[in-house]
């Protein structure tokens, strides 16, 4: 198993209960994210720190949740808490809210969704822009002067005409910190670009326009990044092309563009539309790899084997033809069939990828599963329908092909250094799991006779291959497969090159997606730069990188809760109804269930089994377990529920525990009932249930949660 070292901690000394005014913390400055809770407490998370500062609501200057802020720890309280005061607001998180306008004579103020933020907006009436008492509407913020108890800014849309749709997913994207419109800087940029390639920016590249070349995409794709080239050459072996839309060709360094699309550093997907990274000109139109256009692209050209084994390769700037563009519908059919436009090229690409999985499993990469939800949506948006995507064969050739180009990339500048150094490079890493999470899960495993070996990280690659191996088809599958990625650690970019446990690759970095991810936009420029021997070292790469970490973390919470609000959206149908379900999540307040029709998941709360028993959440076993008649909650286990409410506000769904044997119809909701206000605010405060209804093990203190299972993308 591919993993070059541990990751650098640089943690600071555990503080000693008796020592409140002496600890090492006390006085040590650091950068972190603020993390407010809706009680109003501030947590500053600082990266190698045993522990997250705790900031009083009077110690956070004007900070917002998820600010990056500088602090100083003040002191260490007797229980081991460091506590300190904001010193510095480093980088703002948000600077647009969506919510509601209360309007007075002489001013107004925006109310706002967001219950993390701290104080209301207070908006000059000369900045209403139309906006009137009770609308609902974006506000950025202009301004938050010293001492002034609120910030003030100024309407940039009104939302009280849109659909309720629109004003959601809106609201989402707001929430996580993205902006909805690029600035007329950066339109008027990209609008200047012309349309036609440079002949002599031509004759400088590495011309591929005669060899076959196609793309494989989803049915509705509009940004075509990437795309696969393949030719027999004399001595038996075959040339083939990854090559990548060349945005970094586009977008230069201290542009407005540029600016804009770091500062999104990502595409976001939700059910009905997409946030670009880049204005739509250069993502669907110039930078595309459409069919029947010349495109300027960024080329990994590898010599491979029948087995797939590469012989050399090439990296550089091209210009390329794509000659037909497949979906992976289309693709598929040609794998199953053998017929088809180009059937030759895509069944030997494809008998190359299977070579290629084949020896990156048996290296020690893991081979986890996952479902992905997509909604069909009728034309208001409204989802009428949910299937679940497959992984097959056409997407996991592409997939191996591009992991191919990636892992290639990072070698050739792993590879380079300049003055003795190596070069600051947004590698792509995964660390190897927690110890602790680990041995609890190989414990839970054990249970349905699967053993794990956890005496190094390639033993415990074996080990979970061998689980997702033998489990297939078998009861425990899904619970098995959606713990066992809990367990692993999440990939981020760093400079740090402690290589990608979970692909089994000692380098890796993302090169084959520049239209939507801004990393890769980082990567092409440095490659460049190796191959023009004209290195310049970043030296706020390591900064970069964590932005970019944070900003892909902000972009899945907002499609989490937007696919969450389009599940509430659909359930709301079925108030009252009764479903098969499987146990998804257990905490202190109740058990999620996701049905097994619908991939749809709600919370059971323990006021629904108050009925049954008392209680206890036991972490160790996911479980609650009944302190009288000793039933247990477990995840993965079957259950059958009823649907009792479903509150789009909440992006909450409540089900009631329908008992064996019990009839469907036997406690009818009514539809559109609304949810029990003491559960729902449970659940979304992640608060504990009352004393009576559950008593937590192992004496912890703070509520704990096996939260629920959520789907994890490829790499």
């Amino acid at each position: 198993m591919a993993h070059k070292k541990k990751n650098k901690q640089h943690k600071q000394p555990k503080s000693n209960k008796n020592q409140k005014a002496r600890s090492p913390l006390n006085g040590k400055m650091a950068t972190g994210r603020l993390d407010i809770s809706r009680a109003g407490l501030g947590f500053v998370i600082v990266e190698g720190w045993d522990q997250d500062v705790l900031i009083r609501p009077e110690d956070m200057m004007n900070a917002f949740n998820g600010d990056e802020v500088k602090i100083r720890v003040d002191h260490v309280s007797a229980k081991g808490r460091p506590e300190g005061v904001i010193t510095e607001i480093v980088k703002r998180s948000q600077v647009e809210f969506s919510g509601r306008l209360e309007l007075s004579d002489k001013f107004a103020f925006l109310i706002p969704d967001n219950e993390r933020m701290r104080s209301d907006i207070f908006v000059p009436l000369h900045a209403l822009h139309g906006g009137k008492n009770g609308d609902r509407v974006i506000v950025k913020i202009v301004e938050w002067n010293a001492g002034a108890k609120n910030p003030s800014g100024e309407v940039v849309e009104l939302l009280t005409n849109e659909r309720e749709n629109e004003i959601a997913m809106k609201s989402i994207l707001i929430e996580a910190g993205f902006q909805l419109r690029f600035s007329d800087e950066a339109l008027e940029e990209a609008a200047r670009i012309p349309d036609i390639l440079d002949s002599k920016e031509i004759a400088r590249r590495k011309d591929c326009r005669d060899v076959l070349t196609f793309t494989i995409d989803p049915v509705d794709a509009k940004d075509f990044d990437d795309a696969l080239s393949i030719r027999k050459l004399k001595n038996g072996n075959y040339e083939v092309g990854v090559h990548i839309a060349d945005v970094s060709y586009y977008v230069e360094p201290d542009t407005a563009l540029d600016s804009e699309a770091y500062d999104r550093a990502t595409s976001v997907y939700l059910p009905d539309r997409v946030l670009p990274m880049l204005p739509e000109h250069i993502s669907n139109v110039l930078c595309s790899l459409r069919p029947n256009e010349d495109k300027f692209t960024f080329s990994a050209i590898f010599q491979l084997d029948e087995k797939a084994r590469v012989k050399q390769y090439w990296i550089g700037r091209t210009v390329t033809h794509s000659n037909r563009r497949f979906t992976y519908e289309e693709a598929q059919e040609i794998i199953e069939t053998g017929k088809g436009d180009y059937a030759e090229e895509i069944l030997l690409l494809n008998k190359m990828a299977r070579s290629m999985r084949g020896e990156r499993f048996g290296k020690g990469a893991i081979n986890f599963s996952s479902q992905e939800v997509r909604f069909k949506l009728d034309e208001k948006g409204i989802p009428i329908g949910i299937e679940i995507k497959e992984s097959k064969e056409a997407h996991q050739l592409i997939e191996e092909f591009m992991l191919l180009a990636n892992k290639t990339v990072a070698q050739y500048v792993g590879k380079r250094s300049v003055n003795d150094q190596p070069i600051p490079f947004p590698y792509r890493v995964h660390d190897v799991p927690n110890e602790d999470k680990l041995a609890i899960f190989a414990a839970f495993a054990s249970r349905f006779g699967y053993k794990f070996n956890l005496n190094n990280p390639d033993k415990i690659a074996e080990s979970f291959n061998e689980m997702l191996e033998q489990v297939q088809g078998k009861p425990e599958q899904h619970v098995l497969e959606q713990l066992g990625i809990r367990t692993m650690a999440k990939a981020i970019y760093t400079t740090d090159n402690i290589g990608h446990y979970g692909l089994g690759f000692e380098d890796y970095c993302h090169f084959t997606s520049p239209i939507r991810r801004y990393p890769d936009v980082m990567v092409h420029r440095i490659v460049q730069q190796c191959i023009d021997n004209q290195v310049k070292p970043d030296k706020k790469m390591e900064s970069k990188c964590r932005h970019c970490s944070e900003r892909e973390r902000k972009a899945m919470e907002a499609e989490r809760s937007a696919n969450k609000y389009k599940q509430v959206e659909y359930m709301r149908r079925f108030i009252g109804d009764t479903f098969d379900a499987v146990i998804s999540g257990v905490s202190t307040f109740g058990f999620w269930a996701e049905t097994v029709e619908h991939k749809c998941e709600g919370l059971v709360s323990l006021a629904d089994l108050a009925v049954l028993d008392e209680f206890t959440f036991l972490e160790s076993d996911y479980a609650l377990v009944g302190m009288h008649t000793g039933k247990r909650f477990r995840i993965g286990d079957k259950v059958k529920i009823r649907v009792e409410a479903a509150s789009l506000e909440k992006r909450q769904i409540d089900f009631g525990y329908v008992p064996d044997g019990a009839k469907a119809a036997a406690e009818p909701e009514a539809a559109g009932k609304p949810a029990r206000a003491a559960r729902g605010a449970k659940a979304a405060a992640g608060e504990k249930a009352p004393a009576k209804a559950v008593k937590k093990t192992a004496a912890k203190k703070k509520a704990s949660t096996a939260s629920p299972a959520k789907k994890r993308k490829k790499d």
